[in-house]
């Protein structure tokens, strides 16, 4: 479960990014957020995984105060939590494989675990005959995929992501959303901020709107709501 109870973030430029946000998402949800740009979706979603802290206001995700965790605490908390970005942020010169066992690494898993979950998640975005290739060798769709399999590859109960089709044409957009929809029918939670108007369109989940900082519209199986 996601909560946030009166979230206020106000950046050191004096920039006012939210504004006395209080949401639910329940367990398991698929949450689109929208919203025009600078209006506060990215600021959201990186309070989740504490990327950002608030300046006022209670975040909870998945059982972690978010706004008191000391920074020791930070990586357990982000065990729990895959995060997914719009320029995917691989390492270029770990194959496709290293850069998923990478983040099972850190937290120093076993390397018969390492194997096994690693084949799985190449398994799962169809990239199992390119393991070996580096970021450079990939498509831009295929490098969201890898992404996406890092986010996925530790089992997160929550996965944030801002943007993740953001660089990529229509096809690699619906091959995204639908691992995102694979994962969530297995019980993770999704929250995807976007400016993909046909996406959220063609596939009605939860809708969260925000504009200058504030939620202005929360709907179930909503639509985008804004002109291209």
């Amino acid at each position: 479960m996601i909560e946030m109870q009166d979230v206020w973030k106000e950046y050191k430029n004096g920039v006012n990014a939210l504004s006395g946000i209080s949401v639910r998402i329940p367990q398991g949800e698929f949450v689109y957020v929208v919203g025009p740009s600078g209006a506060g979706k990215s600021t959201f979603v990186k309070l989740m995984y504490r990327e950002e802290r608030p300046t006022k206001g209670h975040i909870f995700v998945g059982g972690f105060n978010i706004e008191k965790l000391r920074e020791r605490q930070i990586p357990i908390m982000r065990r729990h939590i895959g995060v997914v970005f719009q320029d995917y942020k691989l390492l270029q010169k770990l194959t496709v494989t290293e850069n998923i066992a990478f983040a099972l690494e850190v937290i120093e898993t076993s390397r018969r675990t390492i194997q096994k979950r690693v084949a799985e998640v190449i398994d799962l975005v169809g990239l199992k005959e390119k393991s070996n290739m580096l970021p450079m060798e990939l498509s831009g769709g295929e490098q969201q995929r890898v992404a996406v399999a890092r986010a996925l590859v530790n089992k997160p109960s929550v996965v944030v992501a801002d943007e993740p089709t953001g660089n990529l044409d229509p096809e690699n957009s619906w091959i995204i959303l639908k691992l995102f929809e694979r994962v969530n029918d297995q019980g993770t939670t999704i929250v995807m901020a976007t400016h993909n108007r046909e996406l959220v369109n063609a596939h009605k989940k939860r809708v969260i709107a925000i504009e200058d900082g504030r939620i202005i519209r929360d709907q179930e199986r909503g639509e985008y709501g804004y002109e291209d």
